[in-house]
């Protein structure tokens, strides 16, 4: 094991020696950079950039901390199942291996619930730029000049007002767009502005403030639902640390010689390593679930 972790470092001071940076710090996040870079599909890169752009992205300091908080817990835990320096090795290996993965999905959650705000800007102002316009496409326009939207949606709407111009009509620009960013509220605000266009603007006033009231209840829920989700997620990350520490329990009620004993058998091991393996399944998949389903819709 300490041949194993000397080799690491040597490998690690080579590297460094022939890097032509001049800290730690920047020699580390290049690494990572390239390691993204290389094996990181399209669409992680584009969600990382704009999380980059917001000033989310997580700088080295911040992996470093995952990778001893999760590694060391990871090793603590494994140790005190098997009392064995390799197994709890191995096991630190593996937990630093879920930082990288747990990183993507937090920057898909904040990529998601960016995008769900320029969404609201967007249908939010297109119903307020139609007020006085009352054109979709002189709408659109409007919304563009504002300022307010980003990439991607930003260049989206830019197409969109191309595809109208191009077509002579607004069912391509409508439907490209939906197809882009499925929400409820993009589809009925679009369903409307279709009606509008087609049967004319009588007596649309009171259709599109109906409408801006819709936007305005979905968005309050959206973030009231964020609340109670991230309160939920402490509770559950409590609750799945305490599944490991069950274990414990039993090696306490057993006697840690009665349970050391236990660990000579095959099968005890496996029960072991099956009960960490399911408990950290438990814990990934939770996280998959609270970044990856923000409650937009």
């Amino acid at each position: 094991m300490e041949l194993f972790i000397l080799l690491v470092i040597a490998i690690f001071v080579m590297m460094y020696r022939g890097y032509s940076g001049k800290n730690a710090t920047r020699f580390i996040n290049d690494q990572i950079t390239s390691i993204y870079d290389k094996f990181a599909p399209y669409s992680y890169k584009k969600v990382r950039e704009k999380t980059k752009q917001l000033g989310k992205e997580y700088k080295p300091r911040d992996y470093i901390i995952q990778c001893v908080l999760i590694g060391g817990f990871a090793g603590l835990i494994a140790y005190l199942y098997f009392y064995n320096i390799f197994t709890a090795a191995l096991y630190v290996f593996l937990g630093i291996l879920l930082v990288p993965y747990l990183a993507y999905l937090r920057s898909k959650r904040i990529y998601s619930e960016f995008i769900f705000e320029q969404i609201q800007v967007y249908t939010s102002n297109t119903i307020m730029e139609f007020a006085t316009r009352q054109s979709f496409v002189k709408s659109l326009e409007g919304v563009r000049e504002s300022g307010l939207l980003e990439d991607p949606v930003a260049g989206d709407v830019d197409r969109m007002i191309e595809l109208a111009y191009k077509n002579g009509s607004i069912d391509e620009s409508i439907k490209y767009f939906n197809n882009l960013y499925p929400f409820y509220i993009v589809k009925n605000m679009h369903q409307l502005f279709l009606q509008i266009t087609k049967e004319g603007a009588r007596n649309s006033a009171d259709s599109l403030e109906q409408m801006q009231l819709d936007i305005d209840t979905l968005v309050e829920g959206v973030y009231r639902d964020r609340i109670d989700r991230a309160n939920f997620h402490k509770r559950f990350l409590q609750f799945g640390i305490m599944l490991y520490v069950l274990v414990l329990l039993v090696q306490y009620l057993l006697g840690k010689e009665s349970y050391i004993l236990l660990l000579d058998r095959w099968y005890v091991k496996l029960l072991l390593h099956g009960i960490i393996l399911i408990n950290s399944y438990f814990l990934i998949k939770g996280e998959k679930y609270y970044n990856e389903n923000v409650g937009a819709e």
